[in-house]
């Protein structure tokens, strides 16, 4: 982080700068530059450009994305709701933390016929393919095992990480969320760690450029390289998934969750127990996944995705 950065605190940097600060980063594609500037536009229309930071908390920016946003498809405001957490991660990792307004919006459930199931053959190919890098490949079976959220996957810490009981700690907004998996994930991730006791579990290719330099929350110090973005690993994998997709688009990250939801519940899960894997908030947005049986098929491994601690 540089010295003028370091100096600017959230109270006095305006919504201005840091949205055109953002805009301009150049791990960013053209295609996610207009989609973020979509939504940032309206940020700005809604509280001004020359806001502080400061100023616009997670109450409040969540209050006013509800009335902005309430209307439209769930796939624009999904859209929107990645595009702001985004932009407030960012910030926060230039010491401009304006604590997290994407907490407090709840993801909405896409039609089905949008986000598409991915064959569960297809998913276990592709976490076999030999030409995909163990980061992308352990990446992508902790996400479908888990059914989490990629934004959580990727804010893992290495010590976060419980091997012993394959389940690794989130904290989103006060509470304690643990995403579970299989033991081979576990071994996986054993590999992709070793030599690395703290840090970003998943790290980006390069070191970061001087200019650029992340918060050292998302700095590995035993490798100096920072923590993967969600861009990068969403277009990573679209780009990986193009050859199966029968559409030729390649799939997005959100699809190995909706996929393991899906075939959980070809298998026998009931709303409640997928809950307790994929964190989910309102067990009503599972009922779509779960199919008519004779009776649950009772699975060990559901336990529930959060406890809330005390303090």
């Amino acid at each position: 982080m540089s010295l003028v950065t370091q100096m600017i605190t959230t109270s006095e940097v305006s919504l201005r700068t840091a949205a055109e600060r953002f805009l301009a980063r150049r791990d960013l594609d053209g295609d996610t530059i207009r989609s973020y500037a979509q939504t940032l536009r309206w940020l700005r229309r809604e509280f001004g450009d020359d806001t502080p930071l400061g100023r616009m908390t997670a109450e409040v920016v969540a209050a006013v994305f509800v009335v902005a946003w309430d209307g439209v498809a769930a796939r624009t405001w999904n859209r929107h709701r990645s595009a702001l957490w985004s932009f407030t991660t960012w910030a926060a990792s230039r010491g401009w933390d304006m604590g997290d307004p994407a907490a407090r919006i709840e993801r909405r459930p896409e039609p089905r016929g949008r986000a598409r199931v991915i064959d569960r053959h297809a998913v276990a190919a592709l976490l076999d393919r030999p030409d995909v890098s163990a980061r992308e490949r352990t990446l992508w079976r902790l996400l479908y095992e888990s059914a989490a959220c990629a934004d959580w996957a990727l804010s893992l810490n290495v010590e976060d990480l419980d091997l012993v009981d394959h389940r690794g700690r989130v904290a989103k907004d006060g509470t304690l969320r643990w995403m579970r998996w299989q033991a081979v994930t576990s071994r996986w991730l054993a590999d992709l760690t070793e030599g690395r006791p703290r840090g970003p579990l998943f790290l980006a290719d390069r070191r970061p450029a001087p200019a650029r330099m992340p918060a050292a929350c998302d700095l590995c110090p035993a490798t100096g390289r920072g923590r993967l973005s969600y861009e990068r690993a969403a277009y990573l994998f679209k780009r990986a998934t193009r050859p199966i997709d029968p559409a030729g688009q390649g799939h997005t990250l959100y699809q190995l969750r909706h996929s393991r939801l899906t075939h959980l519940g070809e298998d026998g899960w009931t709303a409640p127990m997928l809950m307790g894997l994929s964190g989910h908030d309102d067990v009503r947005s599972l009922a779509s996944y779960v199919r008519s049986r004779n009776g649950p098929c009772q699975i060990p491994e559901a336990r529930p995705a959060r406890d809330v601690r005390p303090g």
